[in-house]
């Protein structure tokens, strides 16, 4: 596993600092490691107090990193003074740091002065020629150049300035211009440009750490600088658009909005695999007797499942082709509406309950039902308010749900016989596609037995 240090300071809100790098490095894959250079007493209203660590113990940390561990990047962030700073930047000297990584932390967004003025000035003397990158922002270039940066143009003049101090690579941030956000990198021969719609948020505390700490985990896994930067900021858009309101000021980006997202993914496509793998087995137990004339379905929806395109199942439904079964498409989420309703009833009574199937209807299989001991209810379409009947698609939910609230849970099984133009079917529940494919394969063995 690849390591990645960083040196900075705590935030005691979890939002940026130490904090922010420790999960970004985590969630994109490396392993994490930090020295502590001050302990703050912050949160999203601002920061309330600062207590640098000792510079003996600083450097302590530093050597215990190199001395065991390495690191294949290093990212700086808030170094408070220049005593701290001198020190942290001859140490990373001695041991050859090649793939540093400087966010030249001066101020908090809630304007709190996190380096003093003999540190910015140690700053652009010391850390910044050895810094492989350095991010500063808009105020913080300025604060490093003279220039004003509040334009493209300016940001392209006062990252040559930087790059002439010594800094191999200079990106300078734009989020606080108008318009689209601008990053400017320049590597000393050429200006890219990074463009990103503005998120309109106020929620973005820590977007600096975490870039920053991103692009050196990208480094570290041996991604060339561009790459990096780009997969970082679409790690940071993610964690911007997945913020939430936490405090009552400025609230922290989302770490784990990236993550979320992957395992939801991850989780869509396990729910097909499911759906996939149950009709699969019902194929091989040929039930092509339980299909009803307007074909089956097996819809299986995600947990917490909103609206039909939260649940899944299969397109053209499953039908019956002599003695088989068949299916004409894989599943999807979206495709069914019968089926799919059901589910979302059931799972809105009892969020365990996520899967069900509609077989035929006939006297046969009710008794098999029967014999197999399921829960049973029945609910007649003859009660149906009218103003069921006539909104085309909302008697599968009334009925299920009469039944739902008569039962006081969820029964194995739920029929009706049918009314005018509505075929009598039975729907079998479950808590999954097995679930529900192994009560449907009792089903048709006990038909089996009988004839």
């Amino acid at each position: 596993m690849r390591k990645v240090l960083t040196i900075a300071g705590s935030d005691s809100g979890g939002g940026a600092g130490i904090q922010a790098d420790l999960k970004t490095i985590t969630v994109l894959g490396a392993y994490g490691m930090s020295v502590i250079t001050a302990i703050t007493a912050q949160n999203s209203l601002g920061v309330k107090a600062i207590q640098k660590i000792d510079t003996e113990i600083i450097e302590k940390q530093i050597d215990c990193i190199f001395e065991d561990f390495g690191a294949d990047a290093v990212k700086t962030g808030m170094l408070f003074n220049a005593e701290i700073l001198s020190r942290v930047t001859k140490r990373l000297k001695e041991y050859r740091v090649k793939n540093l990584v400087v966010d030249p932390v001066m101020v908090a967004k809630s304007g709190d002065y996190l380096l003093d003025k003999e540190g910015r000035i140690a700053l652009k003397e010391k850390l910044v020629p050895q810094a492989f990158l350095i991010t500063p922002n808009l105020y913080e270039a300025s604060e490093l150049t003279g220039i004003k940066v509040d334009s493209v143009a300016k940001m392209k003049k006062a990252a040559k300035v930087i790059n002439e101090v010594g800094a191999k690579n200079v990106l300078i941030k734009g989020g606080h211009l108008r318009g689209d956000a601008v990053d400017v990198l320049y590597d000393g021969d050429c200006f890219y440009e990074f463009r990103e719609k503005r998120i309109n948020t106020v929620h973005t505390h820590g977007v600096g750490c975490t870039l920053s700490a991103a692009i050196a985990t990208f480094l570290a896994r041996k991604y060339n600088l561009h790459t990096s930067i780009g997969k970082a900021k679409n790690y940071v858009t993610q964690a911007i658009k997945g913020a939430s309101p936490l405090g009552k000021g400025i609230s922290p980006v989302n770490h784990f909005a990236d993550m979320a997202q992957r395992l939801y993914n991850y989780g869509r496509f396990e729910l097909l695999k499911e759906i996939k793998d149950a009709v699969a087995i019902l194929k091989v137990e040929k039930i092509s007797r339980l299909i009803p004339e307007v074909g089956s379905n097996l819809a299986f929806c995600l947990p917490g499942a909103r609206d039909l395109n939260d649940v899944a199942a299969i397109p053209g439904r499953i039908i019956r082709l002599g003695h088989d079964v068949v299916t004409v498409a894989e599943p999807e989420f979206g495709v069914s509406s019968h089926v799919g309703k059901i589910v979302l009833t059931l799972n809105r009574y009892d969020e365990v309950f996520r899967s069900a199937m509609n077989i035929k209807f006939t006297e046969e299989i009710l008794k098999a039902c029967k014999s197999l001991e399921f829960r049973i209810a029945e609910f007649s379409r003859k009660k149906e308010p009218k103003n069921v009947r006539i909104n085309e698609g909302k008697s599968l939910e009334w009925g299920v749900d009469s039944v739902l609230k008569r039962e006081g849970g969820i029964p194995d099984i739920i029929f009706d016989r049918g009314g005018i133009g509505k075929e009598a079917m039975v729907r079998v529940t479950g808590k999954d596609p097995a679930d529900v494919a192994n009560k449907v394969i009792r089903i048709n063995r006990g038909i089996q037995k009988k004839t």
